[in-house]
């Protein structure tokens, strides 16, 4: 690798998953980030540096910046939820808190876990990625400077709040704009002046470079590999331009922010190059009638296996279904398709499913997060690690999550109910992903913006209830719903079937005449027709009807 030709970008992840798609708490500015950037290191044998352990982080939080105590192990959660674990670790957490009898025995585990304490200040920082600012609501956009805006592509639109989390010119702008802010947040206390600030001579720890490549990482000479930040920063011929100095060990504090300034470009592997030249999949073509203005694009065929995203666009009046290794760990993005029905059967690693109204989504198990922005009357039927939803209206969630719901701003009319599907690979994608059937807290959500808590949820009465059937053939093991259904649902499914008994035995026991039996089949297929079509079930049947003979099935 030569040194002309390294580049830096900033990563999706932590933005897509990582940020909160609600303004942060304001004891998350960076005057209180600095002072707990000074106090875990005066704290380093209380469990507070170089890992962060819960108990500390919830004196800090409870403490000193008066978060609730849910609120303060959400962030935590979330970002433990961003680190590299193997799906053995994260089904054992499960099995641990399954067996916990008390919220004491869960605090009590909980007190075991460690976040890196410099990557967490970082995480804590870019919360401010959907800060709300009085300038942004005069002028109508915040971070990103008029260069950047012009290029955003029109799936990314206007930069407000929501769409923050996907556009990448809006993490970079975020990092470059605040470069100085998180290296600050990053120096040891004795590099800083009394205001907290850095001087010319600010020497910067290997540790906080390290902790850099949570948000930074690139290449070398255009390579294929990724490397991380600090792997960079550190190569032998870069000491000159990164600032490293082999004697002491540390960076210049101002020629390492000149370094990442000049090498900082676009996401090769973000939303704006997925859908530039990103390979437009061919599901979008083998449905008839399927809209000009659908797109369906991936980068698989490029990214390296953590930075896989699949972007989703105006798909109408559609059945489409997949089982596709190009959706396998990826990063799913489903904007504005309306009047669908969507089968994504394979592990995922987050999905956003975004101003979609009157579809129904089943996805496989989504690893890290499923969020939902701006959707009217949408289904959606997951096993996720944590579902979050803002501006919805009308939705209902069938879902088995082991965090507890998120119900953000602006939700009107919400319905959670118990996971009630399964489809023959379910089992064996939960555990590619690391999820179990315990706990689930599908029906604990938590309100975290408080502006009309009274009523915005509801859980479905078990009179409403009906199980779920995915229609498509699969091989694979699982044969029946992960879990079972809790006991109230179990019921209301038994009774239901005991009045088709007795039904079809009133039928069979009356002894109609072959031609009352003709005019009684006519009669009662008429009214399941007139409920298709009242119910909008008769679309779904519609558009499940296979494509003419000699369409194959498209690949990807």
């Amino acid at each position: 690798m030569d040194q002309s030709g390294v580049l830096l970008w900033v990563k999706a992840e932590p933005f897509i998953v990582g940020a909160l798609q609600v303004p942060p708490p304001s004891k998350f500015s960076l005057h209180y980030l600095r002072k707990i950037s000074t106090y875990v290191r005066t704290r380093a044998t209380e469990g507070a540096y170089p890992r962060l352990y819960w108990s500390t982080w919830r004196h800090i939080a409870c403490g000193k910046l008066q978060l609730a105590k849910d609120l303060a192990w959400l962030y935590f959660e979330i970002f433990d939820s961003l680190s590299l674990r193997t799906p053995e670790e994260r089904l054992e957490w499960s099995e641990i808190l399954s067996n916990c009898m008390s919220e004491d025995e869960v605090e009590k585990q909980r007190n075991q876990l460690s976040v890196d304490t410099l990557q967490f200040l970082l995480f804590l920082y870019i919360q401010q990625l959907n800060k709300v600012s009085l300038r942004t609501s005069l002028i109508g956009d915040e971070w990103p400077s008029p260069r950047n805006r012009s290029q955003s592509p029109d799936l990314t639109e206007k930069s407000n709040c929501h769409f923050k989390n996907w556009n990448d010119y809006s993490h970079q702008a975020f990092v470059c704009d605040h470069l100085s802010d998180l290296l600050e947040l990053l120096l040891d206390p004795e590099q800083l002046t009394a205001s907290f600030h850095s001087t010319h001579s600010s020497l910067v720890s290997q540790e906080a470079v390290v902790a850099l490549s949570f948000l930074i990482e690139g290449t070398a000479s255009r390579a294929r590999k990724v490397y991380p930040l600090h792997e960079l920063a550190l190569w032998q011929p870069l000491h000159a331009e990164s600032g490293f100095s082999k004697i002491s060990k540390t960076f210049s504090f101002y020629k390492l922010e000149a370094w990442l300034r000049a090498c900082l470009t676009g996401n090769p592997f973000g939303t704006s190059a997925c859908l530039k030249s990103g390979k437009k999949l061919a599901w979008a073509h083998q449905v008839e009638g399927m809209t000009k203005r659908a797109k369906i694009a991936c980068n698989t065929h490029v990214a390296p296996r953590m930075h896989r995203m699949v972007v989703m666009s105006h798909v109408y009046k559609q059945t489409l279904a997949k089982s596709s290794d190009t959706l396998v760990g990826a990063h799913v993005r489903i904007h504005r398709c309306n009047e669908s029905f969507i089968y994504l059967l394979s592990p995922l690693r987050s999905v956003t499913i975004e101003k979609c109204s009157n579809s129904t989504f089943v996805l496989g198990p989504v690893e890290t997060a499923l969020h939902l922005h701006s959707c009217d009357n949408v289904k959606v039927i997951a096993v996720c690690h944590r579902l979050s939803i803002s501006s919805t209206t009308g939705c209902i969630f069938h879902i088995l999550t082991p965090s507890r719901p998120l119900i953000l701003s602006g939700n009107q009319r919400v319905t959670f109910a118990p996971f009630h599907t399964h489809y023959p690979m379910l089992e064996d994608h939960m555990a590619r992903t690391g999820l179990a059937t315990v706990p689930n807290y599908w029906d604990n959500p938590m309100v975290v913006c408080r502006e009309n808590s009274n009523s915005v949820f509801r859980l479905l009465p078990p009179c409403e209830f009906y199980v779920f059937i995915i229609p498509f053939e699969m091989e694979g093991d699982t044969t029946e719903i992960p879990g079972g259904l809790p006991s109230s649902y179990q019921k209301a499914l038994a009774q239901r079937e005991q009045k088709i008994q007795v039904w079809q035995k009133t039928v069979k026991e009356a002894r109609l005449t072959k031609e009352q039996r003709k005019q009684f089949q006519v009669l009662v297929e008429n009214k399941f027709y007139e409920w298709l079509i009242n119910t909008g079930h008769r679309q779904q049947l519609d558009t499940l009807v296979p494509p003419a003979a000699g369409s194959k099935q498209a690949a990807g």
